[in-house]
């Protein structure tokens, strides 16, 4: 999992031996459906499973979240577990960009404390470090591992490095195949074991947050672009229309993603007096 255009195909094609999708090094969504791989190697038996990032290019955040959850559930009502999560992030960035944060709010709600220790951040792009970026990188590794993955790897994950090599990304995913009890995530808990429904999980509570304040942030546009119509400044007419048409658009998607995210006043009781999980949700402070 990791946002989009942080190299989650290109690791799984790593292992897998697979080609890049055409526009997998653009960051547009190259990933438009959750897909599996099954790699036969030594005697073992691997399954990956690549996921579209949340702010995906065709598909809006509510139905990714639908995709990976739906899949999640299917497969531990199965007694499937997962023996790892890979999360991708690029080391590239130079700042944490509201669409990554989001990506990884989502994520480490999706995972929950229990399911931490499997869990793999990683870092992709070191192939295309030069001498002079050493530090600066150097620099960003430490602001990620001691602030917003801090969390997480309080609880058991682990950064690594990709280096955009097929050994690179075996040695991660060996890692990660040690002996150890597979554990169940804190969606799939939520969903099977706990009878919620998707936007009663820790995930879709936190994707409707977001909604909130995505749609504060386009009333707020919406405002300064009718404040600027006003003025009439005919150089600017043309452009502030077209900005405040695309806008108001966004604005009217968010509210029926936030609609279809809502929970009644009934469910929310019922759900107080429910079945609890073992596990509970990671907050991620940005």
């Amino acid at each position: 999992m990791g946002p989009t255009g942080s190299g989650k195909s290109n690791f799984v094609n790593k292992l897998t031996g697979s080609k890049d999708e055409p526009g997998a090094d653009k960051l547009e969504s190259c990933t438009q459906d959750l897909r599996e791989f099954r790699v036969d190697l030594n005697g073992k038996h691997y399954m990956f499973v690549d996921t579209p990032g949340f702010d995906d290019t065709y598909r809006s955040d509510r139905e990714i979240l639908r995709t990976i959850a739906d899949w999640l559930a299917k497969k531990y009502r199965g007694n499937v577990k997962l023996t790892g999560v890979i999360y991708t992030h690029r080391i590239s960035d130079n700042r944490m960009s509201g669409s990554v944060c989001k990506n990884l709010d989502l994520f480490s709600q999706l995972c929950g404390d229990k399911a931490a220790q499997c869990v793999r951040l990683v870092t992709t792009m070191w192939d295309k470090q030069k001498p002079e970026n050493a530090a600066i990188w150097q620099e960003r590794v430490s602001g990620l591992e001691g602030n917003f993955w801090e969390p997480l790897i309080r609880l058991g994950a682990c950064h690594e490095q990709f280096l955009n090599t097929s050994e690179s990304a075996w040695d991660i995913v060996n890692g990660l195949v040690q002996p150890r009890p597979s554990l169940a995530l804190l969606v799939q808990e939520e969903i099977v074991d706990a009878e919620k429904r998707l936007n009663e999980t820790s995930a879709g509570r936190a994707l409707y947050t977001q909604f909130q304040r995505v749609l504060l942030e386009q009333k707020e546009m919406l405002k300064r672009l009718t404040d600027a119509l006003a003025q009439k400044d005919p150089r600017a007419v043309d452009k502030l229309r077209e900005e405040y048409r695309k806008t108001e658009a966004e604005m009217q998607q968010v509210m029926r993603d936030m609609e279809g995210m809502k929970i009644p006043l009934a469910r929310r009781i019922a759900l107080f007096f429910g079945k609890r999980t073992h596990a509970v949700s990671v907050s991620i402070v940005f």
